[in-house]
């Protein structure tokens, strides 16, 4: 079994990694670089049948998680092309077509299930459920040849979900080969050895803050964040108010229709539009969309009135609409999100904003990266012949933290 990692060895997200046995091969993840704008094309990896589905030993496409950096670049990719991705991740990613770039409708072959092995091409490929910001991410071991390669994703051991970690630590899927492991908190500088903030945390505080706020209580999320609506919606449980989000967290929370997760018809649970999500249902014609939230929907006078018995998790675009309206009066914003996103243009004008109008700002944020303590916990379970580093800046310090480390460059062929 040979693998050719085509983007991620040497940086965060665009992850692209090519597995080849007997002249059969698949692809893990087709992700959009993270330095790429939004609107930025980016060419496809350099892998055979890819991009136009003429070669039939490309036996199928696999997409770990739903986040742009896994999967971004796959409305290049050929649709003769078998596509595979657990069923809720491709539920969300086509309930988000209306609101974000980053939505799509996916056509899979077969979709990802936790530990249900699956036959392609000359693999077996089993999906191990993981905890992680992103809905129903997967970790994967690729079996061929006798041989065994387990692609740990994006995962983490702090999250919601920190009991699947905890599952792979006590049952892991031996022997592994290799390990090609995320190493996103191995940095150039001096990896941060504290312990990492749980979404537990984040619930505390959030609640610690809203406990203090006589206003309304604004949470800067991403509706694709389906662990942090948990819990903001927790959180708000706890202090006695109202979660009000807008229509496009609506709309991912209805489509799952999980009923652990917070959604319309949940006490205490509103949804607000803002006025670009109205521009988009009314140029689209889909007034449908608004049918499941009749009898939850609020407006700008309900949250002016109710302003200090509410929480809003809302797209950071809403901010100066909701400035506007008063409805932040004696209120607080938090951002739920990675703090590097402040340093961009839209961040530091949103900053600017509210020190202007006088409302607090607060960070409050858990990652959705496993720790450099939950990685060596990973590699003490698997035990691997090797590991080798992706979706890091700083591959060549993995053997700071783990034996056996191999490090392989991007566009490599190389042995499991």
């Amino acid at each position: 079994m040979q693998i050719k990692i085509h983007r991620g060895a040497h940086e965060i997200g665009g992850s692209c990694v090519e597995v080849e046995s007997h002249g059969s091969r698949i692809v893990l993840d087709v992700g959009k670089p993270l330095w790429a704008e939004w609107n930025e094309q980016v060419p496809l990896p350099r892998v055979a049948g890819l991009a136009d589905g003429s070669d039939p030993s490309l036996a199928g496409l696999l997409i770990s998680h739903p986040h742009m950096d896994h999967y971004g670049l796959i409305d290049q990719v050929d649709a003769r092309v078998r596509l595979f991705i657990g069923k809720e991740a491709a539920v969300l990613l086509k309930a988000a077509e209306l609101f974000s770039s980053a939505g799509i409708e996916l056509h899979p072959a077969g979709y990802l299930s936790d530990r249900v092995p699956l036959q392609i091409g000359a693999f077996t490929v089993t999906p191990f459920l993981v905890d992680h910001s992103g809905f129903d991410s997967y970790s994967l071991l690729i079996e061929a040849e006798g041989r065994r390669l387990f692609y740990s994703g994006d995962f983490r051991g702090h999250g919601r979900k920190a009991s699947l970690f905890k599952r792979l630590l006590d049952q892991p899927p031996l022997p592994i080969d290799v390990l090609l492991c995320e190493g996103t908190h191995i940095r150039r500088e001096q990896a941060r050895d504290e312990e990492p903030r749980s979404e537990l945390d984040v619930e505390l505080s959030l609640a610690k803050t809203m406990s203090e706020t006589t206003g309304a209580a604004c949470v800067i999320s991403s509706a694709q964040n389906i662990d942090r609506l948990v819990t903001v919606y927790r959180a708000s449980k706890r202090t006695g108010r109202t979660l009000v989000t807008d229509l496009y967290t609506a709309t991912l929370a209805h489509e799952i229709a999980r009923p652990t997760i917070p959604q319309p018809g949940f006490p205490d649970y509103k949804v607000y539009i803002p006025n670009r999500q109205r521009v988009l249902v009314k140029q689209s014609g889909e007034f449908n969309r608004l049918e499941f939230i009749r009898d939850c929907r609020v407006f700008p006078e309900w949250l002016l009135t109710n302003r200090n018995k509410v929480t809003l998790l809302m797209p950071s675009s809403t901010v100066p609409e909701l400035l506007r309206a008063h409805v932040l009066h004696d209120g607080a914003v938090i951002w739920s999100l990675w703090p590097g996103y402040l340093r961009e243009p839209s961040g530091a004008r949103m900053r600017r904003t509210l020190e202007e109008a006088g409302v607090p700002f607060v960070l409050d944020h858990a990652s959705g990266h496993a720790s450099v303590a939950d990685l060596q916990l990973l590699a003490a379970a698997l035990l691997p012949g090797r590991v080798v580093p992706i979706h890091t800046e700083a591959g060549d310090r993995f053997d700071e933290y783990f034996a056996d480390v191999e490090v392989h460059g991007d566009g490599e062929w190389w042995e499991v």
